[in-house]
């Protein structure tokens, strides 16, 4: 009886527990009205956002499966590149369809067939990222480590429509880069105010990971001026940020972009609920300068800082532990004229206060060459002013555009059968229990393509026996190039003939 009574009991307060539920659930359908609805924006902005795609020219002397280890089959690393990079498998120099593209896009061409003498090295892929387009001339941001040490840029549009790109400029202290492309009339985003952004503002992300073109993850803000040891402070979201999402936009709500998705948080290298952006203010004042010279000019005081600890700053009878504490001044800089002495704590730079160390190099960048300024220091319980006058940083390393045109270009063969050979010394013939031979120094187009690589020891050309890379140079000037010549070639303990096919004229 007693457990009757209970059960109904219990059976009443369920009953009563689940009424009040009533009203409240239906009170909860306006509620998921008001979450935000993306599709606007997107529609409005994505247009405007590209897929980036680079290639490096690669000189393979590994035979027919293009470097692969020994051991490993195509087909395993085709599923193994595809399921975790988002990219196939970079192609062999034998196997057809290697990227081509010209300045005014457009996936179509003539093809070639790989029989054909040419003076170009085959394209490799080397990486995916997104960008966003600047100037309906087309110019294009993205970041520095997506174009950085490529040969070649592809740009492909929402329309499928894919671009030559052509590096305006990189500056890897903020890893921000512009290129161009030739075309005109195209969608451009809007640039916000990264300084108006709100910790928990929605934000959405859209660009390329793992190449996967047109993808839209959203999310909020999660901190402002986020200090990750590198130049700029970040902004912190939760979008989701993978592999080729480098160089995408990050948009308000109001469909501005106030950010670039540059970097994020992961013991797995995928996103793992912390991704990071550059701010917009920081990136367009670094295109600007790209746009206009190509490079980044900013300012110095030529000392070494570090951090201000609290333990510091109670010793030393600071406030707060606030600052950058000077570590070493360089002779003859800026701050070395101006009086800064090691010890001293930098505490406002033009009337502005140094929270952190790392808000002084971004002060002192942003400020032009030969500017007098005021640098505010702690020193002996006492602060006091001090007058410098800006220097000009020396870049750590100059633009890939810079790069390109002061530089003679990287070695690289420049017979007709695409090796450069040197001399081997007497003593070394002789350990090798050779009596003659040239060494390979570098190997690319046909030789590349046959399987000869640096080290090989090439013995003779035909039936002339090699004595000299001046013979050899020499020899192959007058080989002809519809013809197939066969090297006899020495790799380890082996020796075997490889018949090459001389291109038509000696790279120049």
């Amino acid at each position: 009886m007693t457990t009757f009574s209970v059960r109904k009991f219990l059976a009443a307060a369920v009953v009563a527990a689940c009424l009040p539920l009533m009203p409240h659930t239906a009170s909860a359908a306006p509620a998921a009205a008001n979450l935000p609805d993306f599709t606007d924006l997107v529609d409005k902005v994505g247009p405007a956002v590209v897929n980036i795609r680079t290639t490096t020219r690669v000189s393979s002397g590994s035979g027919a499966r293009g470097g692969l280890p020994p051991g490993m089959d195509d087909g395993d690393m085709s599923e193994f590149f595809r399921r975790f990079f988002g990219i196939p498998l970079p192609q062999s120099p034998q196997s057809p369809g290697s990227p081509r593209g010209g300045d005014n896009g457009g996936s179509g061409g003539s093809g070639g067939s790989q029989d054909t003498p040419d003076n170009t090295d085959p394209e490799q892929n080397s990486g995916v990222g997104s960008g966003f387009i600047l100037s309906a001339d087309g110019y294009v941001m993205t970041n520095a480590h997506v174009v950085d040490d490529a040969d070649t840029i592809y740009v492909t549009l929402t329309d499928k429509r894919e671009f030559k790109a052509k590096l305006i400029g990189v500056d890897d202290r903020t890893d921000v880069a512009v290129v161009k492309i030739s075309a005109a009339n195209l969608p451009t985003i809007t640039i916000g105010d990264s300084n108006k952004v709100r910790v928990g503002e929605w934000v959405v992300a859209i660009g390329s990971p793992f190449g996967l073109e047109n993808t839209v993850t959203a999310g909020i803000v999660s901190a402002k001026g986020r200090d990750t040891g590198d130049y700029l402070p970040f902004i912190q979201t939760d979008v989701a940020v993978n592999p080729g999402n480098s160089g995408g936009p990050l948009i308000n709500m109001q469909g501005e972009v106030i950010g670039i998705n540059s970097q994020i948080y992961s013991r797995t290298g995928g996103f793992m609920g912390i991704s990071f952006a550059i701010p917009i203010d920081e990136a367009m004042r670094v295109a600007d300068q790209l746009k206009t010279s190509g490079k980044v000019v900013r300012g110095r005081i030529a000392v070494a800082i570090g951090e201000v600890t609290k333990d510091v700053a109670d010793s030393l009878g600071l406030p707060k532990a606030q600052g950058a504490l000077v570590s070493s001044v360089e002779p003859g800089g800026p701050a070395d004229k101006a009086g800064v002495q090691p010890g001293d704590i930098i505490l406002k730079f033009n009337g502005h206060s140094v929270d952190t160390a790392t808000d002084l190099p971004r002060m002192v960048g942003d400020t032009k060459p030969g500017t007098k300024s005021t640098i505010t220091i702690w020193r002996k319980g006492q602060t006091r002013d001090l007058p410098v006058t800006i220097a000009e940083m020396q870049p750590d390393k100059t633009t890939k555009a810079d790069q390109k045109k002061p530089q003679p270009p990287k070695q690289r063969a420049t017979n007709v059968l695409g090796l450069a050979v040197s001399d081997i010394p007497a003593d070394q013939l002789k350990s090798l229990k050779l009596r003659n031979g040239v060494q390979i120094d570098a190997a690319d187009g046909p030789a590349a393509r046959v399987g000869l690589q640096k080290g090989d020891i090439i013995l003779r050309v035909g039936d002339t026996d090699i004595t000299s890379a001046k013979q050899f140079d020499d020899l192959s000037a007058h080989l002809d190039p519809s013809k197939m010549v066969a090297l006899l070639v020495r790799r380890g303990e082996n020796t075997q003939f490889v018949p090459v096919r001389p291109r038509s004229g000696a790279q120049k």
